[in-house]
């Protein structure tokens, strides 16, 4: 296929689809030799099954590997880490991806565990889990969905697990966008899968998944991303670290040079919603330098209270993030607010937790 090419496939059967997806794009040509290590990168990031809209069907990387296999290429390895707050080894097991390391022989490599080092990514230091620099060829596989701090995720934003969990911290610390960007300007992705069966659109943790059946194949992770942009109704200039990625040269945005091929054709459209809940929700919340769990759990919780009537009573923004450390305000979510008046521990509570804490505030 061609770097400025998406090739599409709709269906349910989703291993053969991907199997005949990867055919029709010629990635065993892309392989430099049949000895390669090659990296398959899932989206686990927390335990909830692919139906759920969060994580990547196992059944699309059961269909990555039967077509690598079959094509004479057995040095294969998955590697993923969850998000803080949350452990691999469980998401690894819910998302059942315990199964399909029995039935194929292909390792797991849970980077919360690995080892790191220190990389200058186009002129940024940051510090990447060692398993990447034993990559030949690393297959990206990320899901399709909207996230509460960065609006979408998709291929570039899936790289961020492929760092340690300080890293990932230290990224929300410095805005997210940047460094996502020069992550990816440090880590070469080879070939993108995208899961777009069932994504929720609004967070990243899932609970509304959308059902696209759909399948997407691409080369070019700046242009994946920024034809996501255009399908969830947003401008790419919305979501800076896809033009910070082009300028690094890690892409092109250019929409204009963009080639579909679709495979097949869904048996109905899907007409995505132009407004998102993020949006109605952001304003009961401020937030400075919140990581995703943290702030990935509040904003499904403060979406149940609202449609339980009880949001229009909150007489205060929620404040939560590394920003409040050692500050003192009048409602917190999270250790970094230890100091409110009003404040619940964790790091990061858990999305019931922050419900059962802001019903009882607002009672």
């Amino acid at each position: 296929m061609k770097d400025n090419e998406l090739i599409m496939i709709y269906g349910t059967e989703y291993k053969e689809m991907a199997k005949q997806l990867l055919e029709a794009a010629n990635l065993a040509e892309r392989i430099p030799s049949k000895d390669a290590r090659i990296g398959l990168k899932p989206n686990l990031v927390s335990p909830s099954e692919a139906s759920w809209g969060a994580t990547t069907h196992p059944q699309v990387v059961a269909g990555a590997i039967e077509y690598l296999q079959a094509h004479g290429f057995h040095n294969l390895v998955i590697l993923e880490g969850s998000w803080v707050g949350d452990r691999t080894g469980e998401a690894f097991e819910v998302c059942g991806y315990s199964r399909l390391v029995q039935e194929y022989g292909v390792p797991f490599i849970d980077t919360q565990k690995d080892g790191w080092h220190t990389k200058d990514c186009a002129g940024m230091e940051l510090e990447i889990c060692d398993c990447v620099k034993q990559l030949d060829v690393l297959i990206n596989l990320p899901v399709l969905k909207g996230h509460c701090q960065t609006k979408i995720t998709c291929a570039l934003k899936n790289m961020k697990g492929l760092i340690p969990n300080r890293e990932k911290r230290h990224f929300h610390g410095m805005g997210l966008h940047k460094p996502i960007a020069h992550l990816n300007a440090g880590i070469h992705q080879d070939f993108i899968l995208v899961d777009n069966i069932c994504g929720d659109l609004d967070f990243e943790d899932g609970g509304n998944p959308v059902v696209m059946n759909r399948l997407i194949a691409a080369v070019d992770p700046v242009l994946c991303d920024a034809y996501v942009c255009r399908m969830l109704h947003y401008e790419p200039q919305e979501v800076p670290y896809i033009h910070m990625a082009e300028e690094l040269g890690v892409g092109s945005a250019d929409l204009s040079r963009l080639e579909i091929r679709a495979l097949n054709e869904p048996e109905q459209q899907t007409e995505l919603p132009r407004e998102r809940k993020i949006v109605e929700l952001q304003d009961a919340v401020e937030e400075v330098e919140s990581c995703s769990a943290c702030y990935g759990y509040l904003i499904p919780a403060l979406d149940r209270l609202k449609q339980e009537g009880l949001l229009e009573k909150l007489d205060t923004r929620i404040a939560i993030g590394q920003g409040y450390r050692k500050k003192t305000g009048r409602l917190g979510i999270g250790s970094c607010t230890s100091c409110f008046t009003h404040s619940l521990k964790g790091c990061p509570p858990t999305e019931e937790q922050m419900y059962e804490f802001l019903k009882q505030y607002l009672s």
